[in-house]
């Protein structure tokens, strides 16, 4: 069985800018990570491998530059690492990303033995979305679990899964047919660090770059062409200073009714 993850590499810093005239991000004089849950969902694949010895692929679609963020997964464990590089991938949205993303699995699925699971992690640090995991299992029509933060057990003979998914103020256990596409939570796992020996073999190893040519998408469905939303504006947002009324340790009542008045001088509170 063939697993695949998926990482992104994403701005190490608050101060991403956006060009004005295209709308995507400045990349030039940013340092640049793997996505932290990202992190994750190769940890997971890289402890099944172990367990059930089957082969780990990464992929990342972004500039030539995200080479680095493979060879990070190539020192861990992966066996494989492909970066979906062309600029007609470049400005794609979650929608045309996940298109990307999924052809290039599809090809693995179909040039390699069968994908059993595709892992992502739940989301990215600057887009937040949460949409290109889901994206993806809509595409290849994985079944879909989201927000995993355990994998209780597979069975690899009856083509089984079943997870624990983290919920507000919950859990829910959830049992699955393979090939399934799970999202994944910080708290699934620790990831490792890598082994000088494997860090040295992954400086020299291969990373395969797919363009459009391999891949044979439409343009008018990736990149740009095929987003059809668009970044605007991006700012950090702006948080006004918090006020402490009363002492809510001493004068606990007191402090209850200088809220109370503060909400109804608001009109946040019904009369």
């Amino acid at each position: 069985m063939l697993i695949v993850v998926c990482i992104k590499q994403v701005p190490d810093t608050t101060q991403v800018q956006i060009d004005p005239v295209t709308n995507t991000l400045v990349r030039e004089g940013i340092p640049f990570i793997v996505n932290p849950y990202d992190t994750h969902a190769l940890e997971e694949a890289l402890r099944l491998k172990d367990r059930f010895g089957c082969r780990v692929a990464a992929i990342s679609m972004g500039p030539p530059n995200a080479e680095a963020t493979l060879r990070k997964a190539l020192a861990l464990g992966a066996d494989r690492a492909i970066l979906l590089s062309d600029r007609v991938f470049g400005g794609a949205d979650t929608l045309a990303t996940s298109n990307v993303l999924a052809a290039a699995i599809s090809r693995l699925d179909s040039e390699l033995e069968k994908v059993g699971i595709v892992l992502c992690g739940k989301q990215t640090i600057d887009g937040d979305t949460a949409q290109v995991g889901p994206g993806i299992a809509s595409r290849l029509s994985l079944q879909q679990l989201t927000l995993v933060d355990r994998i209780l057990s597979i069975e690899l003979n009856d083509g089984k899964i079943r997870v624990s998914r983290k919920l507000e103020g919950r859990h829910e256990i959830v049992e699955s047919p393979l090939p399934a596409m799970l999202t994944v939570v910080r708290e699934l796992n620790r990831p490792r660090y890598p082994k000088v020996p494997m860090r040295l073999a992954a400086a020299g190893g291969e990373v395969e770059i797919w363009n459009n040519q391999v891949l044979k998408l439409d343009e008018n469905t990736i990149g740009l062409k095929g987003s059809p939303t668009w970044v605007t504006k991006i700012f950090s947002p702006e948080r006004a200073k918090g006020e402490i009324l009363g002492d809510g340790y001493a004068d606990p009542d007191g402090a209850a009714k200088m809220l109370i008045e503060k909400l109804l001088a608001k009109d946040m509170l019904p009369v």
